[in-house]
Order: structure tokens, then C-alpha cells, then sequence
């Protein structure tokens, strides 16, 4: 599990602002036509309520895409707390390009600030623990990379990014496979090297994913008593993720009973924006 870093992102982030600025201007900004070519314009952009900034780069490629005579003065970096009305950045250059690029740069910082913000709560919950609280694949189609990149931003963890960079070996996996010991197996043989998570209801399954070699076992909707039952039985030889049922009210318990892991679907999954303002000036 390797947190995703701006340096793992940089196509990424020109490829999400691509589609982005398509979508939004298409044929083109026939609105931004009103204003004549040469006008040039000042705009800065203030946040109306306190957050936790993400997605700087995605505001800078979107007006480096618009039009490179566009400069971008950032007050703030990503992973910074901000009071409600601060000052985020500002802007000057050609006007046409100022607002063409208002929605699509807002929505970006919006969405993952929104992301950051949620997940530096939840890591706040937790702080002192030890415990490692991981996102999950309940992302946005086609922003996965983004949503993942502002968990980090948070303070949380990214676990697998997708399908092909780590096993998590489920229920129906383990029925179609014949049991925990010769999926782990397959998996082994397939893709050496590869981390191989297994998810377990009980204890028994708990003993069964220690003895195939597990390297991460989630345990699955586990009572607080079975979880710390689990700390003690793997002793260190696996590492332990407690997944599913969580809320806000039970996560330091959770936390306490010496798990290395809790992943939260919510982290990406019930985020709500952080309301953005631009205004422009000449």
C-alpha cells in the first residue's frame, strides 16, 4: 500500500483537465465572446467555508491548457488547513480565459478539497492510535487517481489503487476457488510478489488465511471482542484490516483494539464539495 504522490500523477492530472475543459467548453465559450480579446483581468478565489486544500495542479493545468499567458498566485498548499473566507489563489491575465476556466478549475479544487477535508476529520478521530485509515474503489469513474491522491492530502492512505496492483480475495472468490488455502496459493503462482489480502466473517477463517500465508487479512464486520481476539491469535504475522459497519461514533474503538488497518468507502464515497468563490476584477 504506497500513497500516491503528485509525482505519480502528472499525465494523470493533464489527462483529467483534458476531458474536463472538453466537456465543459466543447465547440467553444461563446459567453466569453461578450468580452473583447485584449482585456485582461485579475480574479481571486476564497473558500466561503474551513477545508483541508486539495488539487493545486489540477487548477494550474487547467488555465496552463486555456491559455499559458494565465499566471496562477497560490496562498495556500496542498494538505493546508484554511479558515472559512481565506484567500485560496489569485489570478491575471486575458479575461476570456479567467472565466472559461472558472467552473472546470473550481470543480476540480472543490471535489478534492472536499475529499482532503473529509478524510483529515476521520484522521483526526484516530490520531495517537497507530491505526492506518485506507480509502477504498468507491470513486468517481475516471477520477480515481485524484480522489485517491486528495486522501493522502487528509491524512489518510491509499490501499489498492485497482484490480491489478494488489489481490483482495473476497467471499465469492474463496467459494469459486475451494477455500482460502488454494486461492491464496493461485494467487502466488499468478503474480508473484503481489500483496494478497484475504477477507475473513470469523475467526476460524482468521486461522485459516494466518496458515495459507496471507499478508493482510480484513476482517469483515468483526464485534470489537472478535477484533482484539484476532490482534492476539495473528501476533504480528499478517497484517489486520477491519472493514465494514463503521461510523463516526465507533472508529477510535475500532482503532483501539490494535488493528493496523480501517478502510472507509466514505473517505471517497459521501463527500460533499467545499463551497468556492471567484470574483473578478479589472
Amino acid at each position: 500500500m504506497t500513497n500516491l504522490t503528485l509525482a505519480d500523477l502528472g499525465a494523470e492530472v493533464e489527462n483529467n483537465v483534458r476531458r474536463a475543459l472538453a466537456e465543459d467548453i466543447g465547440t467553444g465559450d461563446i459567453t466569453a465572446l461578450l468580452i473583447p480579446e485584449e482585456r485582461l483581468a485579475h480574479a481571486s478565489v476564497i473558500t466561503r467555508e474551513a477545508a483541508v486544500i486539495s488539487g493545486t495542479a489540477w487548477v494550474d493545468a487547467v488555465f496552463r491548457q486555456l491559455d499559458p499567458r494565465v499566471a496562477v498566485h497560490w496562498q495556500v498548499v496542498d494538505g493546508q488547513r484554511v479558515a472559512a473566507n481565506s484567500v485560496l489563489f489569485h489570478l491575471e491575465g486575458p479575461a476570456r480565459a479567467l472565466l472559461s476556466g472558472e467552473r472546470t478549475a473550481l470543480n476540480f479544487l472543490q471535489t478534492l478539497s472536499g475529499v482532503a477535508t473529509r478524510c483529515r476529520y476521520y484522521a483526526d478521530l484516530v490520531e495517537g492510535t497507530g491505526v492506518r485509515l485506507l480509502d477504498t474503489r468507491k470513486t468517481l469513474p475516471g477520477l480515481r487517481m485524484a480522489l485517491k491522491y486528495a486522501v493522502t492530502c487528509g491524512g489518510c492512505h491509499n490501499h489498492r489503487i485497482g484490480l491489478y496492483d494488489a489481490f483482495l480475495i473476497k467471499e465469492n472468490h474463496i467459494a469459486a476457488c475451494g477455500g482460502i488455502s488454494s486461492a491464496v496459493a493461485a494467487a502466488r503462482r499468478i503474480a508473484p510478489g503481489k500483496p494478497v489480502e484475504v477477507e475473513v466473517e470469523d475467526l476460524d477463517e482468521l486461522q485459516q488465511a494466518l496458515q495459507a500465508g496471507a499478508d493482510i487479512v480484513m476482517l469483515d464486520e468483526l464485534s470489537l471482542e472478535d477484533m482484539r481476539r484476532a490482534v492476539e491469535l495473528t501476533a504480528g504475522r499478517a497484517k489486520l484490516e477491519a472493514s465494514g459497519g463503521i461510523s463516526d461514533d465507533t472508529l477510535r474503538t475500532v482503532a483501539e483494539t490494535g488493528v493496523d488497518y480501517i478502510s472507509i468507502g466514505a473517505l471517497t464515497k459521501h463527500v460533499q464539495a467545499i463551497d468556492l468563490s471567484m470574483r473578478l476584477r479589472q
